[in-house]
Formats: structure tokens, C-alpha cells, sequence
């Protein structure tokens, strides 16, 4: 799970968490690993809320390595990052994204992502079916296949060794 957004500070912030409350103590077998934003709107108010619940894991932010295999073991993804919305399709995880609106409407087309905002219902009523089905995504990532850099490489090895 991950949170920081602007527009999720204050009373959404609140609902998220309402939801990640509820579905922590409905499955109390999952781990709920939530990597803390630095920001004090955010922090303050998570910690608050979630220090006390024994199946959530609260860790600083995460490096990349440890995030990307955070991602391959997840069974579902809350998030209202733009960035892990990009790499989680890559695993076939369900992403929930905590926002109205997303730019990467991709993910959302291609089955990836279903956007559920900070509707405190929506969140706990579609992480339980996830959850409780197993459900994953299936096919390949609509924002690459990770193989980007090996391409640029070839093609400025290609450019300057004629």
C-alpha cells in the first residue's frame, strides 16, 4: 500500500485508512505493508491510525529493489502512486487505485487497475474480492516489457560504432 498524494491529505486520508483498518482485521492472515510518505499530513495520522494493528507493517520508503520484489510477492495493491501503477502489471497484482482520476488510464483499460478513490466502501468491497478470490491480471504491461535500456543501448552502440 501506498499513500501520499495531495489530494488524498485530510478527510480522504481518513476513509483510506477507515478501509485498510477494516481489511486488516477481516484478514488477519495478510500482511498490510505500508511504506510511510515523510510528509507530516501523512505520517502523523498513519502512524496514529495503524501502529497498533499487528498484520500492518509500517517501514520507511522502500529502495527500488526492495519495492519491485515487494510487488512480485503482493496479492493486491492499493495505491495512489502513478509510478507503481506502471511497474505492478509487470507481476499480474490487482492494483486499487486510491484516486478519481489517473493519467495512466492504460493500466485501467487493460484490466490492470480499477480506480476507487478514497470511497471507504469501494476500497474494503473490492480488496475483499481480490483477497478472498486470489485474483490476479493477466497479460502483458501496457506501460513497456522492461526492456527499454537494452534498446537505447543497441541503438547509441549502433550510432557511434557505425
Amino acid at each position: 500500500m501506498t499513500v501520499h498524494r495531495r489530494e488524498n491529505h485530510g478527510q480522504r486520508l481518513e476513509h483510506i485508512l477507515d478501509a485498510i483498518e477494516t481489511l486488516s482485521s477481516a484478514f488477519p492472515s495478510h500482511q498490510f505493508i505500508l511504506p510511510i510518505h515523510p510528509n507530516p499530513n501523512v505520517k502523523l495520522k498513519v502512524c496514529q491510525r495503524l501502529s497498533k494493528q499487528s498484520n500492518i507493517i509500517l517501514t520507511e520508503s522502500l529502495d527500488y529493489p526492495q519495492l519491485v520484489l515487494l510487488l512480485s510477492k503482493a496479492k493486491l495493491i492499493l495505491t495512489d502512486s502513478g509510478g507503481i501503477q506502471e511497474e505492478a502489471p509487470t507481476f499480474n497484482v490487482p492494483i486499487l487505485v486510491l484516486r478519481y482520476k489517473t493519467e495512466r488510464m492504460e493500466g485501467v483499460e487493460k484490466g490492470f487497475a480499477k480506480l476507487v478513490g478514497a470511497d471507504t466502501d469501494k476500497i474494503i468491497q473490492e480488496s475483499s474480492l481480490i483477497l478472498q478470490n486470489a485474483i490476479k491480471t493477466s497479460g502483458a504491461n501496457p506501460y513497456g516489457d522492461g526492456k527499454a535500456s537494452q534498446r537505447i543501448e543497441k541503438i547509441i552502440r549502433k550510432v557511434f560504432n557505425g
